[in-house]
């Protein structure tokens, strides 16, 4: 790959194929884009009210497309979770699609040492080094939930690997915006178990896509 991934042009290109696969339920498709913030509370309302299915799912794709990239990217990532795909079983030849949105250098033959600036340079200079293999406690946990705002189902999805059934289970529940977030993060960590690291929480939550200001949560880096 050249370059980071034109996720509008992958919609484009696969426009047809995805109509013929989101239309077996539009309902199922619209309630999802807006939950994890694809589609605005405008954007849902105007397209709950087409009575075509097939109609429903065109403007879905269509606003993705003239959205910016992050939101392409985060709407075909959503539609490779596993509850999309056993929805939808025709969207399997999205597994294939590569839509990691980290740039990779054009030339394939790098030397080691060429390699290490690459990955070097790759990460942000915010991010401080992370040699901290301590597992979270639940009491950053706490604090984590504290600094996730109302993306906090697309957090899930798309850092931690959750699906709707569990975070709808979560929202049930629990009342508070903040204790909805603490029960995700307690279910991955119990989870991940040996692998629920303050240290790669602090990384998957501080993805660009994902939006979690490392600021925020840079005591996870810290030895306690």
């Amino acid at each position: 790959m050249d370059g980071p991934v034109d996720g509008t042009k992958l919609i484009q290109k696969h426009k047809l194929e995805l109509l013929e696969a989101l239309r077996a339920d539009a309902e199922f498709l619209l309630q999802h884009c807006h939950a994890y913030g694809i589609l605005s509370n405008n954007e849902y309302n105007n397209i709950k009210d087409i009575n075509m299915r097939s109609d429903q799912v065109r403007d879905i794709l269509d606003y993705v497309i003239d959205k910016d990239n992050k939101h392409a990217l985060n709407f075909l990532k959503l539609l490779k979770t596993q509850d999309m795909q056993e929805t939808f079983p025709k969207l399997q030849f999205l597994q294939k699609l590569q839509i990691n949105k980290r740039k990779t250098p054009k030339n394939t033959e790098m030397t080691a040492k060429r390699r290490q600036e690459v990955l070097e340079n790759d990460v942000p200079q915010e991010q401080p080094s992370i040699i901290n293999s301590r597992t979270v406690s639940e009491r950053e946990m706490m604090k984590v939930a504290g600094c996730i705002g109302n993306s906090w189902r697309e957090v899930g999805i798309m850092a931690l690997g959750m699906n709707t059934t569990t975070l709808q289970q979560i929202e049930e529940d629990n009342k508070l915006h903040r204790e909805r977030v603490f029960a995700m993060l307690r279910k991955w960590s119990m989870r991940e178990r040996d692998q629920a690291t303050a240290a790669r929480l602090y990384s998957l939550l501080t993805q660009e896509e994902n939006g979690v200001d490392p600021q925020n949560i840079k005591f996870l880096t810290e030895n306690n």
